[in-house]
């Protein structure tokens, strides 16, 4: 983590009040919330809808740590600690971590697109680390806040970062890439998320996009080689690229692929006679596997020690994990977030698993699709198949329509939509026979690790 004095803070950030008598205070690590403080700390007060970080500022000193920002149009600074006063604190917690970005001698990695970010960030750092010393974005810690936080707590024997740019709007990823100033940039694929924001793919593309407005000189983007929506906005990259896809047009692409209970093996076209496994069930993290081994492989990495990292793979939790329940029942959590490009790959995936099995489908709402979010649930709905799933549970307001559609080819008595959690988990427990198979599917924002939980447990 970054380790400084005050007087080398200042030379890094430009603070608006003497601090001389402070020079030598020693600050190690930053931190935004009080009860997570640790000894020596630069607290950064930051502002929220709701509380204002500077009014914990005394207390973070209490707490252990060392200095603080503050904001220069917030009255009666405790003038008497070690506090650093600036124009704003998040933005001067973002100059602080591009700066100390630019000291690290690690590869930086940075991970964007629709969907993936988080497992392909999971995968890269798994194979990365049976070579390098790896640090990973952990959690949420993607944003505007998140992404400087996890920057400046890398260590300086870290040898490869890999990083998570996470957005909502135009312009963040380029903030991001900014501050991260990446060595690889990757771009997973272009969905459907941020669509309310965004307002169309095409726009949302162009925002992934910006990732490559920080990526080095010398650097190298990965990028979907199946969009059509980048065909012309690669062309204006200058930088090295290589294209992944599931299609012979890309320069990586998968072969042999064979799909397991718990995962899939398979090889690619530039290394035919080496056989990957990956511990995760679906095609398309197959796909979110290609440019893991390619930064891997651009990193100098032999095959034995990629096909082993990717092998020990550990998702982040709430994804494509299989999950043990009461009565027999296997539950397939992907509760994490949902796309209809995401909802549609794990659908798929599952029809086709567990053959002498019945499966149950419980679909929450995919929230932020904007304008067409009525249609995106219902084509979800019209792609169910009676023939592959014993029943359909929906959860929310927006997933009524998934319901809606999905009667009109199954019997009523195998679809059942719900706005009250409670009761959907009372009504699957009483459908529920046991042996089946489970898929838990939504937005994050439906909290279906709830469900998952109960079924866990009951």
């Amino acid at each position: 983590m970054i380790k400084k004095t005050i007087e080398e803070i200042t030379k890094m950030i430009e603070i608006k009040n003497d601090v001389a008598s402070f020079h030598q205070v020693e600050v190690s690590g930053v931190c935004i919330d009080t009860r997570k403080v640790e000894a020596g700390n630069l607290f950064i007060p930051l502002e929220g809808e709701h509380v204002d970080g500077h009014q914990f500022v005394e207390d973070a000193f209490k707490r252990g740590a060392s200095a603080a920002l503050w904001h220069k149009s917030v009255p009666n600074p405790p003038l008497h600690l070690p506090v650093l006063i600036v124009d704003h604190p998040l933005a001067a917690l973002q100059r602080l971590a591009k700066a100390y970005r630019q000291e690290l001698t690690a590869k930086v990695i940075g991970i964007t697109g629709s969907n993936g970010k988080t497992t392909t960030k999971d995968m890269a750092a798994a194979i990365l680390s049976e070579t390098f010393v790896v640090q990973k974005t952990e959690g949420n810690y993607n944003n505007h806040i998140g992404l400087p936080l996890t920057i400046l707590s890398l260590d300086k024997e870290v040898e490869v970062a890999v990083l998570e740019l996470g957005m909502s709007a135009k312009g963040e990823i380029a903030l991001l890439t900014d501050i991260a100033r990446p060595d690889i940039a990757i771009i997973t694929n272009i969905g459907e998320a941020h669509l309310l924001d965004l307002g169309s793919r095409s726009a949302i593309a162009a925002a992934k996009m910006e990732i490559t407005e920080g990526l080095n000189k010398d650097g190298i983007l990965l990028y979907p080689g199946d969009e059509p929506l980048l065909i012309d906005m690669i062309k204006e990259v200058q930088e090295r690229k290589q294209s992944f896809g599931k299609t012979i047009k890309n320069d990586v692409y998968p072969i042999n692929v064979e799909q397991q209970m718990d995962g899939h093996i398979f090889s690619i076209n530039i290394a035919q006679d080496e056989v990957y496994a990956v511990p995760v069930l679906g095609f398309h993290n197959v796909l979110n596997a290609l440019p893991a081994i390619l930064a891997a492989k651009s990193l100098g990495m032999e095959h034995k020690a990629i096909k082993k990292g990717l092998q020990g793979l550990t998702l982040t939790k709430m994804r494509m994990e299989w999950v043990k329940g009461k009565k027999g029942i296997h539950i397939l959590d992907d509760s994490y977030n949902a796309s209809p490009t995401a909802m549609r790959a794990v659908l798929q995936l599952f029809e086709n698993i567990g053959e002498n099995k019945k499966r149950v489908v419980v679909l929450g709402d995919m929230l932020e699709l904007g304008e067409e979010e009525i249609s995106f649930h219902q084509q979800i709905g019209r792609e169910l198949h009676p023939d592959h799933l014993q029943y359909v549970f929906t959860y929310g307001q927006l997933s009524q329509y998934i319901a809606e559609e999905a009667r009109k080819n199954f019997p009523d008595d195998r679809v059942f939509a719900f706005l009250d959690k409670k009761l959907l988990m009372k009504t699957l427990e009483e459908k529920l026979a046991g042996d089946e198979l489970v898929l838990v599917k939504a937005s994050r924002g439906m909290k279906l690790e709830e469900v998952v939980s109960f079924l866990a447990s009951s």
